[in-house]
């Protein structure tokens, strides 16, 4: 069951709509289905909504402290409402999946994402969920940074944007703890093509007559 949605990013517009904002996105979108506005918080660190989703409390979370602090925002809300690292999600951006993919996890290690580093050492624990938005790779190691810190093309937006939408999808199946569910909607990389009518077989000519 999740109690506690986050979505990673740095604040500031001039990082609104590049890949490593995914998190951003993902919090956006759930905040709309949820019909709810995030507000800053000063005690947490970040824009804050809270809401009721079949009577349990629903906290979304955008930390506003750049990505190498996420933790600090993430780990003082968890520890004042006692929200348990596995009653956390965690978005973010994914280069190990390619645009239009998004996986659902638990633990793991932070693969050197700076924003998961943080959380790992505020919570003391690897043992929270990761929502996975796949952002794709430069292919270059020396191009990273300037790559998550670049806006997507607009294919690639529309493929992340997608994917987010598949994830918002089985939002009901998070927060009840569902999560095996949760998967398979979430992981679907495509929609299935839809079946077409087969086109007629041609007649032939109908006979002259003279």
């Amino acid at each position: 069951m999740i109690k506690l949605l986050v979505g990673l990013g740095n604040p500031g517009s001039e990082y609104e709509d590049t890949r490593h904002n995914a998190g951003f996105w993902f919090i956006d979108a759930v905040a709309r289905e949820l019909k709810v506005s995030l507000v800053p918080e000063r005690s947490y660190h970040g824009l804050l909504a809270r809401t009721s989703v079949n009577g349990q409390t629903v906290w979304l979370l955008q930390p506003q402290t750049f990505m190498n602090l996420s933790g600090k925002s993430v780990s003082a809300l968890a520890r004042f409402f006692k929200i348990q690292p596995q009653e956390i999600l965690v978005a973010h951006d994914e280069m190990d999946i390619v645009p239009g993919e998004a996986k659902l996890k638990l633990g793991g290690s932070h693969a050197g994402h700076n924003g998961l580093r943080d959380i790992h050492a505020q919570l003391g624990t690897a043992d929270y969920w990761r929502l996975r938005i796949g952002v794709g790779h430069p292919g270059v190691k020396s191009e990273v940074v300037s790559w998550v810190l670049k806006k997507p093309m607009a294919e690639h937006r529309q493929a992340m944007d997608d994917s987010i939408t598949r994830a918002v999808v089985a939002l009901p199946l998070l927060l009840s703890g569902e999560m095996e569910k949760a998967m398979v909607k979430i992981h679907t990389s495509k929609p299935p093509r839809p079946k077409l009518p087969k086109p007629p077989k041609p007649q032939p000519p109908a006979s002259e007559t003279v």
